[in-house]
């Protein structure tokens, strides 16, 4: 028997029972899990509110993980549908995932915060460099500083070139952070700011930017466009800040400008891969980090709660 964390009602958490491994079947790679995050996309699904639909209960959460092939014992990521189709995920002490769904990870990996990272890394990635376009020499703005997402950009737009990253949060101490992860100036967004407003403050730091990573939309995404230079472009990736933006027809005309929607749906088997790849390689060497909790195993339940609530210290990680 092994120990999985089961939902059981959609909107609460889960808990620990004892379940029988899984038996792989053809195609399937079995893993024994070290560590799952409680991502936002877990939470969403759980609630019952999704656009995915109800989940088929009881099931065992968690859209990703890390851990070990059963066989030779070595590293890897993986990504299951958990939630969003019938099945379980990444919450238990083993797991058979279809191999096209697992990366390899550099054997030195550190696991649990590759956990951390996963998928919004990978979406920070490939939102800056395939859809964004990012070159070298660029001028970056990242919205949404203080999240998984908006800190991996910050750090990933400097090891892509970027020769200044400008980010913008709400909380203080996430732009405490973000200069310490290598943003050149951290921008504070006021409860009373409009997009002029903001747009003036973000001016005054960084004059005009080429690329905008957007995870949040709303007036902090109106306000970027209006420091966009010619021809700019904002990639979004979220809506935390509101799902519509009071954007003009002016700014977006007079300036050329391109609004790029990104999602880690779009992305080939073979991009996410690669992009798990490059995430997982800067932070074996130590060159990409995030804020994250490692908790273990057995407080399952009140770290789920925690995260939904947004009392954790960062991303929760789960480990076995």
């Amino acid at each position: 028997m092994i120990p999985a964390a089961v939902l059981r009602v959609c909107g609460r958490p889960p808990s620990i029972e004892e379940r029988r491994p899984p038996r792989p079947h053809a195609g399937e790679v079995p893993i024994t899990v070290a560590a799952a995050p409680i991502t936002p996309l877990d939470l969403l699904c759980a609630s019952g509110t999704s656009y995915f639909g109800m989940p088929a209960t009881p099931y065992v959460p968690g859209v990703q993980g890390v851990g070990r092939r059963a066989d030779d014992g070595k590293p890897v990521w993986f990504a299951t549908s958990a939630g969003m189709r019938p099945g379980d995920g990444s919450m238990a002490g083993a797991v058979s995932i279809p191999y096209v769904d697992v990366v390899p990870l550099p054997p030195e990996a550190p696991l649990p915060l590759i956990a951390a990272l996963g998928l919004s890394a990978v979406a920070a990635h490939a939102a800056l460099t395939r859809t964004g376009g990012l070159t070298e020499g660029e001028v970056v703005l990242v919205l949404g500083a203080g999240g998984v997402v908006g800190q991996a950009a910050i750090q990933l737009a400097r090891l892509a070139g970027a020769s200044r990253v400008i980010a913008v949060s709400r909380s203080a101490t996430a732009r405490e952070r973000a200069v310490r992860l290598g943003a050149d100036h951290a921008v504070p967004l006021l409860p009373d700011d409009d997009a002029s407003t903001l747009a003036d403050r973000v001016r005054a730091v960084s004059g005009l930017v080429d690329l905008v990573l957007d995870p949040v939309f709303g007036v902090p995404a109106a306000a970027a466009l209006r420091v966009l230079r010619p021809g700019g472009r904002l990639v979004n990736l979220g809506s935390s800040a509101g799902a519509t933006a009071p954007l003009d027809s002016a700014t977006l005309r007079s300036g050329s400008l391109k609004i790029l929607g990104y999602t880690n749906n779009g992305l080939s088997v073979g991009e996410r891969a690669d992009s798990l790849g490059v995430v997982a390689g800067h932070a074996t060497a130590g060159r990409l980090t995030v804020a994250h909790e490692v908790v273990p195993f057995t407080e399952v339940t009140p770290a789920w709660s925690r995260q939904a609530t947004g009392n954790a210290d960062g991303r929760v990680v789960l480990a076995f």
